[in-house]
């Protein structure tokens, strides 16, 4: 009887040392994904790092400078006009915020024609000939007023 319990421990044994073995193979393979990974992040940190003051050294002022007087004649620079700068309100509408023309006053308008017709219908109406369809209005930026702070905060798409 004493044999057949020290074949049983013999075989408990040998499974919980494949067991540990694998386990411990498995946390090695993970520890050098993880190495790995860190020199990929600190390649990519010193990618950065290096583009960085590659921009700081292209966009220095008195190279810049350098470069418009060298090509004025070519590309024939002008200082911006502080007066050519616009808040964000200014700008136009972005076409997903533009309002969709209504699609009845097209069908009254053109008596059941094509597509085709429908545009010259349009067209016409531009033009002033009665019983046309009326043309959307083009949307306009907002003049510029006494609440300009207003106009100075931008909205962003921020994640805070």
């Amino acid at each position: 009887m004493l044999k057949t319990f020290d074949l049983v421990l013999i075989g408990v044994m040998t499974a919980t040392a494949a067991v540990t073995y694998t386990i411990k193979h498995r946390a090695e393979l993970k520890l050098e994904e993880v190495h790995r990974l860190e020199a990929e992040i600190k390649l990519e940190e010193d990618t950065i790092d290096l583009l960085k003051a590659d921009w700081a050294l292209q966009s220095q002022p008195n190279r810049l400078e350098r470069l418009v007087k060298a090509y004025e004649g070519e590309l024939q620079l002008q200082p911006t006009d502080s007066m050519a700068l616009v808040h964000a309100r200014e700008l136009p509408m972005l076409k997903s915020e533009v309002p969709v023309p209504d699609v009845t006053e097209a069908k009254a308008g053109a008596k059941g024609a094509t597509v085709a017709s429908a545009k010259g219908a349009t067209e016409a109406s531009a033009k002033g000939v009665p019983g046309a369809v009326k043309a959307q209005p083009v949307p306009m930026p907002a003049p510029r007023g006494e609440a300009e702070d207003d106009a100075d905060q931008i909205e962003t798409g921020s994640v805070e």
